[in-house]
């Protein structure tokens, strides 16, 4: 498969349409200092993306209600227990991973 031109510039174009807004804001405020509030505020946004990754995935819709998946519950909770003994974002994901590849590979 040959690569022309067009192909190039939209592979490059995607990818700065991915880059900045992830390092723009960085660049922009890391000689800034920011109000306590605001700190305060941004504290939380790693909780809330990982919340809302669960419970989109803890959830099942059908039709016009919701229902629990229950091997994903079930992998949740010791998830839970390791997020709140050890408070590492880090490692409270790799149990998650870990223990729900064992469940879809194994059981």
């Amino acid at each position: 498969m040959s690569m022309n031109s067009t192909v190039l510039t939209v592979i490059v174009l995607s990818a700065l349409v991915t880059v900045i807004p992830r390092i723009l804001p960085f660049i922009l405020v890391r000689n800034l200092r920011l109000p306590d509030a605001v700190m305060k505020w941004l504290s939380f946004v790693p909780v809330c993306i990982l919340t809302a990754l669960v419970i989109e995935n803890l959830l099942i819709q059908e039709k016009s209600s919701l229902t629990i998946d229950w091997p994903v519950l079930l992998i949740l909770l010791p998830t839970a227990i390791i997020a709140y003994k050890f408070r590492s974002l880090s490692m409270t994901v790799v149990t998650g991973v870990l223990l729900m590849a064992i469940y879809r590979n194994i059981l």
